[in-house]
């Protein structure tokens, strides 16, 4: 079945109530096994649909090494101040 934008509002009300389903359906007076079965549906939207942003902080911290890590364990690590060009013709001469 289709998820209405009814259905979507109801969910993601409960999702940031705290709420357990049968307390959300209670005090919402929904049926909670009608509320299970659209939050089914719902679950099975691709997850593009289903999507929600969330809270980020971003910190700016001093970066003071570039590390490349190959999948056998090998390990590079140079300082911060090499410069994009020197990386990039690194990399091209490993390909």
């Amino acid at each position: 079945m289709a998820i209405t934008s009814k259905w979507r509002q109801h969910i993601e009300a409960w999702q940031h109530s705290g709420l357990s389903q049968a307390e959300y359906c209670s005090q919402q007076q929904i049926n909670v096994r009608t509320f299970t079965a659209r939050l089914s549906d719902y679950r099975k939207l691709p997850a593009a649909v289903s999507s929600a942003l969330i809270p980020v902080q971003v910190e700016q911290t001093p970066i003071t090494a570039i590390v490349f890590t190959h999948a056998q364990g090998h390990r590079l690590e140079l300082p911060a101040s090499v410069s994009a060009n020197w990386i990039a013709e690194l990399l091209r001469c490993l390909a």
